[in-house]
């Protein structure tokens, strides 16, 4: 069998568990779900990643905070133990300034699995990957990578707060988008930027909906927009033994 190394966003693992009525329960669910991730992409290792603080977008927001729009409520009790058994069980890990995605993306190779439910995540992505959430697989081209990074350039991101241009909404993007090549597309949606905002605000508005939208993929983008070292982006990479009850070793 070929290698084959599951990369997994924990931030949803740990939101699919939290309401759960005991820890005990929770992370019994969240062990046979892993379970399942692993059999069904057939994985041979795995690297996991979550999200710690606040990454590197929280500063680049400057028309509106960052995930502005969610409620910050008190967290289930067994929230933070959750993730603590990821890190500690499981091996989990974070790094400063960066989100789990931008780590899974960061990884992501021709031998790898993308695990996450998060549309950002699957679909900036070229690949086979697994939607954990709906125990499925979703494949990816590289130009519907590329057309869905500028979707969102163009309507935003709701459920970040990240506003695109106003009154621009799915079928828009999508009609705007449709005949257009890819290579074209970065030009075409800085003009309407500028059409709608501008020439200064919409060259300034553009900038920083791209900082916010776009999923870092490279170590030079990593450099680019955080202080993140060479060492940090070094993550432990786990054997999965299937014979073993826990899955790791």
């Amino acid at each position: 069998m070929k290698n084959k190394t599951a990369l997994i966003d924990g931030d949803s693992l740990i939101y699919y568990e939290m309401n759960k009525p005991t820890l005990e329960e929770a992370l019994e669910s969240l062990d046979g779900r892993l379970q399942q991730m692993f059999e069904q992409t057939e994985s041979t290792h795995y690297m996991g990643f979550l999200t710690a603080g606040k990454c590197f977008r929280y500063a680049a927001a400057k028309s509106k905070p960052y995930k502005g729009n969610r409620k910050h409520g008190v967290k289930p009790y067994i929230f933070p133990a959750i993730k603590e058994y990821l890190r500690q069980h499981w091996g989990f890990t974070s790094v400063s300034e960066l989100e789990a995605d931008d780590l899974v993306s960061l990884h992501h190779k021709y031998d790898t699995v993308i695990c996450s439910p998060d549309k950002d995540v699957l679909y900036q992505n070229a690949g086979m990957h697994y939607n954990y959430g709906k125990a499925e697989f979703v494949e990816v081209t590289e130009d519907e990578a590329i057309t869905f990074l500028w979707k969102q350039m163009l309507m935003g991101d709701s459920g970040d707060g990240i506003q695109g241009i106003p009154k621009v909404g799915p079928k828009t993007a999508d009609k705007w988008l449709a005949n257009l090549e890819t290579h074209k597309m970065p030009s075409f949606v800085l003009e309407k930027y500028v059409e709608f905002f501008g020439y200064v605000k919409g060259i300034s508005k553009f900038a920083e909906t791209f900082k916010l939208i776009y999923i870092l993929k490279t170590k030079e983008d990593v450099w680019q927009e955080t202080n993140c070292q060479e060492s940090d982006l070094n993550i432990h990479l786990f054997e999965i033994n299937k014979n073993q009850d826990d899955l790791w070793e």
